[in-house]
């Protein structure tokens, strides 16, 4: 006779497992996998890996966002995401009986109508030699590709068609396009990669830990340095204390302004939306809008352009 094993509790499902299991699902995307396992680790971190994940209260997670109570909306929005699509999935797989998120609110996001650098500011930027030749290959490279940062820093070596000026990158959802780069990444990445014909192509600056927690998985480890792949929020905090050498408000930038000034300025330069669009990806018109407001100023000129009545138009 056979016994079928009873599915855990709520009760017995410790917090490591449950998280694991989440983060899981998200092996083909591994930006959004990235992004949740940062907060899921202060949640760890804060209530510890043994904990029932039934025992999830408003009150642990409202300690979890308190380390985000001073950033930005959509700093904060982001982690409160992760936490509910949690939550989401633990109560599905009947580990979780209620919402320990319902008290916490999304916050409002107050959008600028222009995030994009100037661009004599970016070369200046690009070319100090203050800073690192992997983080000045990183930042013209999002530039020039319009690229999410997250993409790039999941290329691998083996992903880069130098010939082409191409790279293979993995997009939101697990499918996968090129992103192209222009002259001065293309001179700058043999120096970066120094013949290395595999591992990631921006490597952390230590060597990866061999075990534990906080081991990566063997793709994300180089085989000749054992360094692993350089992280988003390393990579973020390098760029916004580099940035702020350059910023006359000196609060630095974002790497995802890299993407905003790029497409801003192809668009300033009369590429067309659909150009636009391949270029950047977005898979609707409608979500590339906000990357390339252009201002009043392009708006007075388009209007006088088109002013047919205008007898000292040429």
């Amino acid at each position: 006779m056979s016994v079928i094993p009873l599915p855990r509790t709520a009760s017995t499902v410790p917090l490591a497992v449950a998280v694991d299991r989440f983060l899981d699902r998200f092996r083909d995307d591994p930006g959004t996998r990235t992004t949740y396992a940062e907060t899921l680790a202060r949640l760890r971190a804060l209530v510890g890996d043994q904990f029932a994940t039934g025992g999830l209260t408003p009150e642990v997670y409202e300690a979890v966002m308190a380390r985000w109570d001073a950033r930005a909306a959509n700093t904060w929005n982001k982690h409160l995401s992760a936490l509910n699509s949690f939550a989401a999935y633990a109560r599905r797989q009947d580990w979780l009986t209620t919402d320990p998120g319902r008290r916490l609110e999304r916050r409002k996001v107050t959008r600028d109508r222009d995030k994009a650098i100037p661009r004599a500011r970016l070369e200046r930027l690009f070319t100090d030699d203050r800073f690192g030749l992997r983080e000045r290959v990183l930042w013209r490279m999002a530039y020039e590709t319009c690229a999410r940062a997250d993409e790039l820093l999941q290329l691998d070596v083996p992903d880069l068609d130098m010939e082409f000026r191409r790279g293979r990158a993995g997009e939101k959802g697990g499918d996968n396009a090129y992103v192209h780069w222009e002259t001065p990444t293309a001179r700058l990445l043999p120096r970066l990669l120094q013949g290395r014909t595999t591992g990631p192509v921006f490597l952390a600056d230590r060597r990866a830990p061999a075990s534990g927690r906080r081991a990566p998985a063997l793709a994300d480890i180089d085989p000749g340095t054992g360094r692993g792949r350089l992280s988003y929020p390393r990579a973020e905090y390098l760029f916004k204390s580099a940035s702020k050498l350059h910023d006359p408000h000196a609060k630095g930038y974002t790497l995802h302004q890299l993407r905003h000034s790029g497409l801003k300025h192809l668009a300033e330069k009369g590429r067309s939306a659909p150009e636009l669009q391949a270029k950047s990806r977005h898979k609707h018109l409608g979500t590339l809008g906000h990357y390339v407001k252009l201002g009043e100023e392009t708006s007075a000129r388009v209007t006088a352009e088109n002013d047919e009545h205008n007898r000292r138009r040429r």
